[in-house]
């Protein structure tokens, strides 16, 4: 089959990297110049491992990119541009799906295959899509949903190695559907309908921001009483059979800092209790460390105007490694550590500086960070920062605050150079600082 992908954001890049893998001839479309004059040149605008290499060998071969899928030329038309929602309303947008379905329509023939990708309220496909292609098709039209369920840095391999969820708007439809992903993943999950399909992408992110939340709750709550978090998540967990319970820590990301707002459009006349205060929670957390920095290095330092704060881990995790900014905490943080005058300085493996920059930041070294900074944070869990030597990197350097959000370093060793040492739910008392 010769396949079109419409959007080459995360979803669409790896999709068009995967299935060109997979011996598929692909043509991928974009409304950015920037994304399509890159990709044309074998590489990446984002940064996944796997990508690029492929990209680099199979453009011009089995990858052609442009403005606009090619007429009258795919077998299979897959819609995979953003849906994002409003940051006041957090109502989604649909315009850029809707424009999808009108190209598809006017590109591709009667009869395409067209494939929902993208992570839309329940109804979508078939109240914005299936429109605008029956009113250039009639009748002709095979349609299906199948959702994207990847995390960033494995997606290449769970492309082919989770099932694809797949529901069509009939049987003739699920069945073309079936037959193309038959070609790239190793197991299938047929639903009954399109809608279904949409509700098991929402299910799945909204159950992960759920969990975290409730790690995050419980650390909140070990602060409280002085307790620490880990310890009572990992006696809660040892041995016991049912679901281990997260870690906290933040909760971001395109996905899981959106789709919860998907699913409360998704809701109707139900008002659900869980998925909007999950959400809320996990929305709060950076917001509750920013404040507790300030604090911790206020009552440390006795003013926080004019101190420097190294913060370690822009991107929104560190594990897998991503560069990806959506939904990171630094962005909540900022104008917190602003107000309270505090000098902020920037590292992150996997974030350029003008990046951290154009974040408020200021671009310093890791040994920098160390050794010229009254306190540091440590944001994400990249492996760079769990290879960390405590007491090599401090040297001669005591700032007053460490606070570990992830406890990814050697805590003892921190409080060993007389220096306070945090984490999220976690603020032990000042006389378990050394001397």
């Amino acid at each position: 089959m010769t396949i079109g992908v419409v959007g080459l954001g995360y979803v669409g890049l790896t999709l068009t990297a995967a299935l060109a893998g997979k011996g598929f001839t692909v043509y991928g479309a974009d409304v950015s110049p920037k994304v399509i004059e890159t990709l044309a040149q074998g590489r990446s605008h984002i940064f996944e491992p796997g990508v690029e290499e492929i990209f680099r060998t199979e453009v011009g071969r089995r990858v052609h990119v442009a403005a606009e899928l090619p007429r009258d030329t795919v077998d299979v038309a897959v819609i995979s541009v953003s849906t994002p929602v409003d940051e006041a309303t957090h109502r989604p947008n649909l315009a850029n799906l809707a424009a999808a379905a009108r190209a598809v329509a006017a590109t591709c023939r009667p009869g395409t295959l067209v494939v929902v990708r993208s992570t839309v309220p329940v109804g979508t496909s078939r109240a914005v899509v299936l429109p605008e292609l029956r009113a250039a098709w009639g009748d002709e039209v095979r349609l299906v949903m199948a959702p994207e369920r990847t995390i960033q840095g494995q997606a290449l391999r769970e492309l082919v190695e989770l099932p694809q969820v797949i529901g069509g708007l009939d049987e003739a439809s699920l069945r073309l559907g079936v037959e193309f992903f038959a070609g790239l993943a190793q197991s299938i999950v047929e639903v009954s309908t399109l809608e279904a399909a949409e509700l098991v992408k929402l299910s799945n992110n909204c159950h992960t921001d759920l969990i975290y939340s409730f790690g995050n709750e419980v650390a909140l709550i070990a602060e409280q009483h002085g307790l620490d978090p880990l310890e009572v998540l990992r006696a809660t967990n040892l041995d016991y059979p049912r679901p281990d319970l997260s870690k906290p820590g933040y909760v971001g990301g395109g996905c899981l800092s959106k789709d919860p707002y998907i699913m409360l459009e998704s809701a109707g006349d139900y008002r659900p209790y869980l998925v909007g205060r999950a959400r809320e929670l996990n929305e709060f957390l950076p917001v509750h460390v920013a404040e507790t920095v300030v604090r911790l290095l206020r009552e440390a330092r006795g003013e926080t105007r004019g101190t420097r704060l190294a913060v370690l881990g822009w991107a929104y995790k560190g594990w897998p490694p991503t560069d990806d900014m959506r939904g990171t905490p630094i962005a909540t943080m900022m104008p917190i550590f602003s107000a309270a005058g505090i000098t902020v300085t920037g590292h992150d493996p996997m974030v350029t500086p003008d990046v951290i920059r154009q974040y408020g930041g200021e671009p310093v070294s890791l040994d920098k960070a160390f050794t010229d900074s009254d306190a540091i944070l440590v944001i994400n869990d990249h492996p760079d920062y769990r290879a960390i030597d405590v007491t090599e990197a401090l040297g001669g350097a005591r700032p007053a605050l460490i606070f570990d959000s992830w406890r990814i370093l050697d805590g003892a060793a921190v409080r060993a150079s007389g220096i306070r040492y945090a984490g999220l739910g976690y603020l032990p008392r000042d006389e378990e600082v050394a001397a």
